[in-house]
């Protein structure tokens, strides 16, 4: 398959060929250098090792796992490789792939700020002499996040304090040009006081000072996020399904 697909090299040319959709503007930093293949409207890359290693795809499901899999037999994409794919069905899963594990969810943006939430004005840009605090936060309140105090990739940390306790926190982990939010997490003893609106409000508010769309990701698992998501703008969609490679 890889024989009659085109090869390019460079985040301009990814993002060309995806119509530069928000998703690519995302996960292509501004200095990446992906090497990419083109095939009847789906588009895939591989970052370089240094700077990864990952890969993603944007297109026809069946048509990106062909090209990773043909990828994987010729050794240049790896085992325990993540790629993000368009969200797999069935036949794709069992397809010429060999996936560890995979998870599927949504690619969630907006264009315009979000309405105001009670309790906005809380929302606080967060310091070095936070990240106990926050760590214990992310422990108890969201144990499997990716986005964790001392992750590279987390631009600035955000809070809402109850007095002197940090009772939420967000990542800022905005990449290429667009905003990104990530990790959002509310203490439990917390919940069900409208401070998840209020933090991915007032952290929105702020990227989109300096970004024209601000996104997340959500788990399809978690319908409650995606009703609050969607109710705060966040009505562009992408489904994706990531991947472990075996």
């Amino acid at each position: 398959m890889i024989g009659t697909a085109r090869t390019v090299h460079g985040r301009a040319a990814v993002l060309a060929a995806t119509g530069h959709h928000p998703y690519a503007r995302h996960v292509l930093g501004r200095d990446d250098e992906p090497q990419a293949w083109l095939l009847d409207g789906t588009t895939a890359w591989l970052l370089p090792a240094e700077r990864g290693p990952a890969g993603g795809a944007f297109g026809a499901p069946e048509l990106a796992v062909g090209l990773f899999a043909t990828l994987r037999a010729q050794g240049t994409a790896r085992p325990g490789q993540w790629l993000h794919l368009p969200r797999l069905g069935t036949a794709e899963l069992a397809g010429p792939l060999p996936i560890a594990r995979y998870d599927d969810w949504d690619f969630l943006w907006s264009t315009t700020a979000p309405p105001w939430q009670p309790g906005e004005e809380r929302v606080e840009r967060l310091t070095e002499a936070d990240l106990p605090a926050l760590t214990a936060l992310v422990d108890e309140a969201f144990p499997s996040t990716t986005s964790r105090p001392g992750d590279p990739r987390v631009v600035d940390w955000y809070g809402i304090r109850a007095g002197d306790r940090l009772v939420a926190g967000g990542a800022d982990r905005s990449r290429g040009d667009i905003g990104f939010l990530a990790g959002l997490a509310v203490a439990p003893s917390e919940r069900g006081q409208g401070l998840g609106a209020a933090l991915t409000a007032g952290m929105a508010r702020a990227l989109f000072a300096r970004y024209d769309r601000v996104a997340l990701g959500v788990y399809t698992r978690n319908v409650g996020a995606i009703r609050l998501y969607r109710r705060l703008g966040f009505t562009g969609t992408l489904a994706r399904t990531s991947l472990q490679l075996g």
